[in-house]
């Protein structure tokens, strides 16, 4: 059975940053001890080892925000994406989206207008 309120967490702003340093890593640490069980909840055909790997490079792409606020407002975002991944709220492409970019090369963005038309729209003769 499944406890809506199992994995939430209030809403709140660090007093500084080292609290907000404390949050940020209890959030990874919780992220990535949760990765086996979210390749076992949502039986993903991606290895435990990759899901840890995109975890840490989600954290990474954050690694340079410099205003507490914003740090503040990650973790929250955070929280509520762990909880609902851990109660399965979340459908398979949800998570899915995240390895999209490795495996489909059409999702890659084109280095100009001219390339992305043509790949479209190719010339017909």
């Amino acid at each position: 059975m499944i406890n809506p309120t199992a994995f939430a967490k209030t809403t709140r702003s660090s007093a500084n940053w080292a609290d907000a340093s404390k949050r940020v890593i209890k959030a990874y640490r919780d992220w990535y001890r949760a990765a086996p069980a979210i390749v076992n909840l949502y039986v993903l055909d991606v290895p435990t080892p990759a899901v840890r790997a995109k975890i840490r490079q989600e954290f990474e792409r954050s690694r340079y925000v410099q205003q507490l606020p914003v740090v503040d407002m990650l973790i929250t975002k955070s929280d509520m994406e762990f909880q609902e991944t851990m109660n399965y709220w979340k459908q398979i492409p949800q998570l899915m989206k995240y390895f999209r970019s490795e495996e489909d090369s059409r999702s890659q963005v084109p280095k100009d207008f001219m390339t992305g038309f043509l790949e479209v729209c190719p010339m017909k003769n």
